[in-house]
Formats: structure tokens, sequence, C-alpha cells
């Protein structure tokens, strides 16, 4: 059985009351052929192993009410941005993962990846969670996208975690929704957040309250898995890493300028001069928009 078909089933079984004991599986005329699958029983028992035993985490790990995750699939963002944290969202239990954009589309996500978006019209109400991933030219557009702006500002009230990674803070403090929150983005960026009213702060993954903000691009698992802990437990978290093995050990201390050196990181803050050039500038129209 398939990853797909492996949730499929375990969303039939938490519809028809596998994960709930206190509801007659009679009541349902599927329920005992679900209750009988051998991978149903196996994912039964998983959840318990997790729970140990209570009753809240075990509703927490599989809900018998679908989240509901948005993710903004903008054309021109960096792919793994999105693709990142998608995999892991993917993998909890009873979870509807929609790609959104303002209508139904194949949207260009950059480095020859096309993705097909649900339009903001028919994103389901009461968000757990609206996703914004970064880039460079198609986030500045975003900054400056004034439907994507008042679709967030509308969500905004009703989503339990209003989040982002690499650049794509800059879109929720463009949208006036990172003003008194501490927040984080990629290095090159990273500064610009204090002019959106936003306490910039240098970590991989920084939680305020509601916003849940990552750094550049590889920090989306840090970012997704620390999520994923907040929506099904810190050991659903934990299982989850060790299913994608995420255990980074890279050939290189690089991942920062401090670490990459002045050689390395010269170079790249030169290369991107232009680039941050146009995201102050973006940063400037947004502030002015927002008074």
């Amino acid at each position: 059985m398939n990853r797909r078909d492996f949730h499929r089933h375990l969303a039939a079984g938490v519809a028809l009351g596998t994960f709930a004991p206190e509801r007659a599986l009679a009541d349902v005329a599927e329920a005992p052929a679900i209750a009988q699958d051998p991978m149903m029983q196996v994912m039964t028992r998983f959840v318990d192993d997790l729970a140990q035993g209570d009753p809240k985490m075990k509703e927490a790990i599989a809900p018998t009410k679908p989240r509901q995750i948005a993710m903004v699939a903008y054309p021109g963002m960096f792919p793994l941005d999105l693709l990142g944290p998608l995999t892991v969202f993917s993998d909890m239990l009873n979870t509807q993962v929609h790609l959104v954009w303002k209508s139904k589309q194949q949207v260009p996500a950059g480095r020859g990846v096309m993705l097909t978006t649900t339009a903001f019209t028919d994103v389901p109400p009461n968000l757990d969670v609206l996703f914004l991933p970064g880039g460079t030219v198609g986030t500045i557009a975003a900054m400056r996208d004034q439907e994507l702006l008042s679709f967030l500002r509308s969500r905004a009230a009703s989503t339990r975690y209003l989040t982002s990674v690499c650049t794509g803070s800059l879109i929720l403090g463009a949208a006036g929704l990172l003003t008194g929150y501490r927040a984080t983005s990629h290095w090159l960026t990273h500064d610009l957040l204090s002019q959106f009213g936003a306490t910039p702060v240098k970590s991989r993954v920084v939680e305020d309250r509601n916003r849940i903000t990552g750094a550049g691009v590889t920090a989306g698992l840090d970012f997704a898995l620390l999520l994923t802990a907040r929506l099904a437990g810190e050991n659903y978290a934990k299982a989850e890493q060790l299913n994608i093995e995420y255990d980074p050990d890279p050939p290189f201390k690089a991942g920062s300028v401090k670490g990459a050196g002045a050689v390395v990181s010269g170079a790249l803050g030169r290369m991107y001069a232009p680039s941050l050039d146009a995201f102050k500038a973006a940063t400037a129209e947004a502030r002015a928009r927002l008074g």
C-alpha cells in the first residue's frame, strides 16, 4: 500500500470511528471491513503507541475532524521552500493540504516545477495553517500583489497558525501581519523585517504566539517538524523526522554567513545586491501602503 492509500485508509478509519472507541463500529456499514483491514490495524497500533494512553494526544495525532492546511503557491517562488514542508504536512494523519493561488491553474514555481492550485475562493474556512514560501523575483511581486495580501488579511483572524519560510515572511509583513511579532527570514533580507514592525531573530525557526517563521529554504524542514509537534504532538513529530530520516550532516559548515566565511558570503552578497535593492524598494512601498 502506498503512502496515499495509507492515509486515505486512515482518514476513513477516523471517520468510521476506528480511533474513537466510544463510537459503535456497528453504526457504520463499512466499519467492520475497515476495522479488519490489516493496514488499518497497523495504523491503529501506531497511533496507540505514540499516544501512550492519552486520549487527547490520540485525537491530536489522528483527529476526527480533518486538519486544513493552505500553502500559497505563487509564480516564481522557490520550490524547496514549499516542497519540504509539504512532504511533512502531507504525512500528518487526517490532514487536507491545499496548494492555493488566485485561481485553479498550473503555477510555475521555478526550477521546472509546476504546481496545480486551488482558487482562493475555494479554500476552506477556519484553517489550521496558512503558509507562505519565499523566493526572489516572485516574492517581490507577491509583496505587491493586492489580491494576495487581501486574501491573507481576510484569513488571518480565523487561522490557527500564520506561517512562512525564507523570504515568505516579508509577504506576511507586507500584509501587515507581523507587527509586534518576533520573526525570521533568509539571511539576505533578515533585517528588513524590522521595517514591518517585527523583531528580527536570527534562528532557524522563530515561534511567537501563532506566528511561526522559518529561515532560508532548508529551514523549512525544521519549521515543519516544529509545527507538526504543535498540531500532532512531539512523539508524532519525532516519528516523522525518523520517517524522512532528517538527520542533517552537511559536508561543509557553510549554511550561515559566518560559517561560509568572507570569500563565499561576500561573493553571494555582491551577486544578490540587486535583489536586495528590489526587496528594499518593495518593503518601502508596502510600508507606505500600510501607513
